[in-house]
């Protein structure tokens, strides 16, 4: 049947695959590779005794301005200037652009006056908009430094479009929203993870007061016989809800209600796959005439989110695998009553624009959605005005990888590094690594992966071994070039996390 390849956004992180085997001295290169001499670092042994100067840190500003609007900065203050470059390119507004088109698409299957689109609001806010209005406990790991960037304790560029969830809830301007936006996470670094992507998320409510009688099932049952249908195979073998697997909200939905909404949801979305997918259908055979088109399916997955229950995943078995494409709900009550509006009640789903579109236009890195080459987005000139357009990315380079690793100790001070007293402010987090490597080398690196570690049996210390991928989209890297910027990596790696190079 395929393994399933995940597409949605999700808030919580995954701890990557790590290898228990030693350090390997060698590395196997492939044709076209840079030369890598040994793990360690993979510069020479004189470079390693005299490690380039490291970049200075940059000082933290007493201020910071994001899109004309000043705010200020305190200890907590973490994000980088290539992050705070991408604030202002809003690529989900961008003409033509895969993102935009792809934002275009979702917006065509949940029409006006019923829906109302969010695209314009402003990356900054609040840790209350954030986390607590959605229900977030204060120790949850989405509000550390280690995964969100904050402009100062209170302040952060926001991790999701469920942000603005209350405020459109509490404002109730429209029975239906639709908001799309650029979001920022530290993440780890590959071709499909990027420290800002773009999200849409979705909302239908009904309100208690308004519908006929009260009768909220029969109003969305009847909203539901006006939504168009599908001959697309479901597979939904799961009951409405389930006490402990996908409980019912008792306190506040009777079943009845709940059943309503799940149903409306589905088949909405169904609607919205459709559309996706018939759209990448006709792009694939457009490009090759020996395209065999297969019956496109759907399953309902259970699932779990913060802000819904019950909550499933959406997944659609296309070209052969099973693609996780959303997640969704019916929208948690405490929202609703947080906001101010306790009779509303409603559905709502979250999903990946980015991932979406790579999968739309066969992109097969998430870099060059940043590009500004002509090469990328000349072909996709005309599409927002006639989607009909629509035609997948044709490679216009393949660059040659250039690996390199790094290897070192943790500072024997921090729980991570293996003292087991209490972890402190200082302790290692993969995502520092990442963030380092990314601010450095910009979207030079293709990819960093942990290779190896080990724990050594008397000391207790940890050890690390990371091999990076430097792969320009624009040209090829010469080794030396690859050197210097793995030189400064690592110097920045030695001054920034205390780290003992091997």
């Amino acid at each position: 049947m395929g393994g399933r390849r995940r597409l949605a956004a999700s808030l919580l992180r995954f701890s990557p695959i790590q290898s228990q085997s030693h350090h390997v001295p060698w590395i196997r290169l492939h044709p076209g590779q840079c030369w890598a001499p040994y793990s360690s670092s993979s510069v020479s042994p004189s470079a390693q005794t005299q490690l380039p100067k490291p970049t200075p840190r940059p000082e933290t500003p007493s201020t910071i301005t994001i899109n004309g609007k000043t705010y200020p900065t305190d200890a907590w203050f973490n994000v980088p200037s290539n992050v705070l470059a991408s604030t202002n390119r809003r690529l989900h507004l961008q003409k033509d652009h895969p993102v935009s088109i792809t934002r275009q698409i979702l917006e065509s299957v949940f029409p006006r006056p019923t829906f109302r689109y969010h695209n314009d609001f402003d990356p900054v806010v609040s840790t209350y908009e954030n986390f607590d209005s959605l229900g977030f406990p204060p120790d949850h790991p989405g509000r550390s430094r280690s995964d969100t960037y904050y402009i100062n304790r209170e302040t952060l560029l926001r991790t999701h479009t469920s942000a603005h969830e209350a405020a459109l809830f509490s404002a109730s301007a429209s029975d239906g929203y639709l908001i799309s936006a650029d979001v920022y996470r530290r993440d780890e670094v590959d071709r499909s993870h990027y420290p800002v992507f773009h999200q849409m998320e979705g909302a239908r409510v009904w309100d208690r007061t308004k519908v006929p009688n009260g009768d909220i099932a029969a109003a969305v049952y009847a909203d539901l016989a006006r939504l168009p249908t599908h001959n697309v195979k479901v597979e939904d073998p799961n009951p409405p809800s389930h006490p402990e697997r996908n409980p019912l909200q008792s306190a506040h939905h009777s079943p009845a209600e709940a059943e309503a909404i799940a149903a409306h949801l589905k088949r909405s979305l169904e609607l919205m796959v459709v559309e996706i997918f018939t759209r990448a259908k006709a792009a694939a055979a457009k490009q090759d005439p020996n395209y065999v088109d297969e019956p496109l399916r759907v399953r309902w997955v259970e699932a779990y989110f913060p802000f819904t229950s019950p909550s499933w995943e959406m997944e659609v078995y296309y070209a052969g695998d099973w693609l996780e494409v959303l997640g969704c709900g019916v929208s948690k009550q405490e929202l609703f009553i947080n906001a101010g509006v306790p009779s509303q009640l409603g559905w709502a789903f979250g999903i990946g624009l980015d991932r979406i579109a790579m999968l739309l236009f066969q992109i097969p890195d998430i870099r060059l959605f940043w590009s500004r080459d002509e090469r990328f987005l000349g072909q996709f000139a005309g599409v927002s005005d006639n989607l009909d357009l629509l035609k997948r990315f044709v490679p216009f380079s393949k660059y040659p990888a250039c690996y390199k690793d790094v290897s070192f100790w943790l500072r024997a001070t921090s729980a991570a590094g293996g003292n087991t007293g209490t972890a402190n402010a200082h302790d290692f987090h993969e995502n520092d690594v990442m963030e380092i490597i990314r601010n450095i080398a910009g979207d030079v690196v293709e990819d960093v992966r942990l290779t190896d570690q080990f724990t050594h049996p008397k000391t207790g210390r940890r050890s690390m071994c990371y091999r990076i991928n430097y792969r320009s989209l624009e040209k090829t890297l010469t080794n030396a070039e690859a050197n210097e910027l793995h030189g400064r990596v690592i110097a920045a790696l030695v001054d920034r996390l205390g780290v003992e190079i091997r």
